[in-house]
């Protein structure tokens, strides 16, 4: 099923757009120069939309600033507090992330609504696994599938009967099932966008596992139009997981894909650290190529016959260079350089 399209500012998400990356700052919002600098990094990272805590009235006072400062759009997180949405949307806010149950009751819920569309400005309704309503949770007999979904839509009701419909929703679990599950059943009932993570999933090494788990079940479903690798830690880390995600998954072709050898005992040269190397020194390359750095002649190039170019080591400096639709050539030396030169030469053709 193809979901609606919303815009984020200038970002689409729905529709058959691209899935685009998601992340969070854990600056303090109100000041507003380090929360730019953070915005800003995460945004060399690749993070096409960044979402900022608003907690008060200083945050929303702050979004000016933000807004006007950022190089992507910027989502407020709002909760409890109608007034701080409205405010935030006033000052320039592309998105806002809020559950209509929590902000007082319908004449809230109304008044919001009309400032988002006057603005055109659309809401995620995030359903969380740790915070859903009481008396789902007893219907159910706990945290299950069905009841986040039936959460989420009964908040999406709420914006419904006041006339509004650009909705994007989001059902997040620490349990990877739960969430995929609930994604799932989702899709099937609703046209809505969706905003698909694994909620708190823990420090980098655990989370990237768990997110791309998760994360990756559902785009080769077809089910995600948005994503945001949570992890413990610098939020900057959750773009370049993210995006590694959607190329896993073939939904994203820009920038160098690296297919490095596992190694075996002919291996003849430093894999990893040439993958590494090769890695860091093209990360502002955005043409698609993919690199493959084998650690066997034998059967290098052959495992590698997908590969635009790359690299397979005998030993002693020596190995041989192969380029798509070329004759494999033997170089020496410092072969992630000879590697990098490549790279470089065909990225500006």
């Amino acid at each position: 099923m193809r979901t609606r399209r919303v815009c984020a500012g200038s970002v689409a998400i729905g529709g058959g757009e691209p899935v685009t990356v998601q992340t969070m700052t854990n600056t303090d919002t109100r000041d507003v120069e380090v929360t730019l600098a953070q915005i800003r990094a995460m945004a060399a990272a690749g993070a096409d939309i960044v979402r900022v805590s608003v907690y008060d009235d200083a945050c929303a006072e702050a979004v000016r600033a933000l807004v006007d400062g950022s190089p992507v759009p910027l989502v407020a997180d709002i909760h409890f507090d109608h007034r701080l949405a409205i405010k935030s949307v006033e000052n320039g806010i592309a998105k806002v992330r809020i559950n209509p149950g929590n902000i007082g009751g319908e004449a809230h819920v109304q008044q919001v609504a009309d400032c988002l569309k006057a603005h055109h400005v659309p809401v995620r309704i995030g359903v969380n696994s740790g915070s859903i309503e009481k008396d789902i949770l007893a219907k159910y007999g706990g945290v299950t599938p069905e009841g986040m979904v039936e959460s989420g839509l009964n908040h999406a009701r709420m914006l419904e009967r006041v006339g509004f419909e650009d909705i994007v929703l989001s059902f997040k679990a620490t349990d990877v099932r739960k969430m995929v599950a609930a994604c799932r059943l989702a899709h099937a009932r609703t046209s809505y966008p969706q905003h698909i993570g694994v909620t708190e999933s823990g420090t980098a090494d655990v989370g990237i596992v768990k997110s791309a788990v998760g994360i990756g079940a559902l785009l080769l479903d077809g089910i995600g139009d948005t994503i945001r690798v949570s992890l413990s830690g610098d939020p900057v880390q959750e773009v370049p997981a993210g995006l590694s995600i959607l190329r896993a998954c073939g939904l994203r072709r820009d920038g160098i894909e690296i297919i490095s050898y596992p190694t075996c005992g002919r291996t003849g040269i430093d894999v990893e650290g040439i993958a590494r190397r090769v890695r860091a020194e093209c990360a502002d390359i955005t043409r698609p190529l993919k690199v493959a750095v084998m650690g066997c002649v034998v059967n290098g190039p052959g495992e590698a016959r997908e590969a635009d170019l790359g690299v397979a080591g005998g030993g002693g400096g020596k190995g041989v260079l192969f380029v798509k639709d070329q004759a494999p050539r033997p170089v020496q030396g410092d072969l992630a350089a000879v590697l990098i030169r490549e790279i470089r030469r065909l990225a500006a053709q």
